[in-house]
């Protein structure tokens, strides 16, 4: 493996194709060949919510806000976000965003994880605003 790597987002495949109506999510990590670091691509169209939340046992994240805004939901906190905000989230807490008016893109920032992940999806869990 090469001390580093290069890859553009927008070639890595769009894993909410055809799942996800309105949202599309590039993972990197992989494409990376990355041990320590997972980085991520997801946009939003216009008022849509992601449509479940999701959370980790170990892992890490933050999540740059690159264009747009919207609202995210932390556990049973819901708060506004817009462009260039920074958000770090502990693994344990049940995150998922929803775009605003003007749609929403957002980079995620992953950690060491085990290498089978640890994510956990979280159904029907935004049900109220």
């Amino acid at each position: 493996m090469s001390d580093y790597t290069i890859k553009n987002l927008m070639d890595v495949a769009d894993s909410a194709a055809g799942r996800s109506p309105g949202m599309e999510a590039r993972m990197a990590r992989s494409a990376l060949e990355s041990e320590q670091l997972g980085v991520s691509y997801f946009r939003y169209d216009p008022g849509t919510r992601a449509p479940y939340g999701h959370k980790h046992k170990v892992q890490e994240e933050a999540y740059v806000v690159v264009s747009g805004s919207g609202r995210l939901k932390l556990d049973d906190d819901i708060v506004n976000v817009k462009q260039w905000d920074v958000i770090r989230i502990a693994p344990p807490v049940v995150r998922g965003f929803e775009a605003g008016p003007d749609r929403l893109e957002v980079i995620a920032i992953g950690g060491s994880r085990p290498e089978e992940g640890d994510g956990e999806l979280v159904s029907e869990w935004w049900t109220y605003d």
